[in-house]
């Protein structure tokens, strides 16, 4: 084995062209000099995640945002993560082993949830794309929005979404929210079918913050209320919270791109 190479992970979906990618890639990395694993290690230089988006936000979500550079191999639909094509496995091994790749680093939204344990204690979620706030049941929620020590409104609606740049071309897309340029540090807080009447006015557009801002959010009925908080697609269901506390979280995710990676022309490409 060649000296000064190290362990790389390949992960996949479990969908049968990410099972042939992966077998193929194990071999690529190990003929090159590497040793490969099949999870977690934490010892290892690289994650290859082969699927799609999905699969590198449910990794990361399994992992707990390990800190390593992660590679994405496309057998997906979009790919905004995953933009390595699955019939370029050879230069993939080849540019890697060269360092011939630049890094794109992400931040991560956090969702701490206190109240809904009894004890005062708050649970964390984590996401790279988004954090969902909504009612349960397909029930319309009131909720009283902080952004910093300011209170905004009292909203009432199916909830909001709060999104990073990543997330912006993700659910906060579908529901309005702007695309946002990933080079830019900001949280976007998108609100889910706001309801507008006499009784009650929420806002009906998407809300940009600064990196420095935390958005607060507190139920209106507490005690009764069940409230779904969904981090990258997994859902969790509270009964009662008594607050929610969001912002950016420290945890950063790190890409690897190995082609001229262009965001607006990924954006042309995959949405418009």
């Amino acid at each position: 084995m060649a000296k000064g190479k190290g362990t790389v992970i390949i992960a996949e979906n479990g969908q049968p062209a990410s099972k042939r990618a992966a077998r193929q890639l194990r071999q690529k990395f190990e003929a090159a000099g590497y040793m490969t694993a099949g999870s977690l290690d934490r010892g290892a230089e690289l994650i290859v995640c082969i699927g799609g988006d999905g699969a590198l936000l449910g990794l990361l979500a399994e992992y707990d945002f390990p800190g390593l550079p992660i590679a994405g191999i496309n057998t997906g639909h979009l790919g905004f993560f995953q933009d390595v094509s699955s019939r370029k496995l050879d230069e993939f091994v080849f540019n890697y082993s060269r360092g011939n790749y630049r890094k794109q680093i992400y931040r991560t939204v956090y969702a701490d949830i206190r109240g809904a344990g009894g004890d005062g204690a708050a649970e964390r979620l984590k996401g790279l794309n988004e954090i969902v706030i909504r009612g349960g049941k397909s029930h319309s929620t009131h909720l009283n929005i902080f952004i910093g020590d300011s209170f905004i409104e009292q909203f009432c609606g199916d909830g909001v979404v709060v999104s990073t740049p990543a997330g912006s071309t993700a659910y906060n897309y579908s529901l309005g929210g702007s695309i946002v340029d990933p080079r830019l540090e900001l949280l976007q807080l998108t609100p889910i079918a706001p309801i507008n009447s006499t009784a009650y006015r929420s806002f009906t557009s998407g809300i940009l913050l600064p990196p420095d801002k935390t958005i607060g959010i507190f139920p209106e009925y507490p005690k009764s209320d069940e409230i779904l908080v969904t981090a990258d697609g997994v859902e969790h269901e509270y009964l009662g919270p008594e607050s929610i506390s969001l912002g950016f979280g420290k945890e950063t995710v790190t890409i690897l791109r190995f082609r001229e990676y262009d965001f607006w022309d990924t954006v042309k490409q995959k949405l418009l």
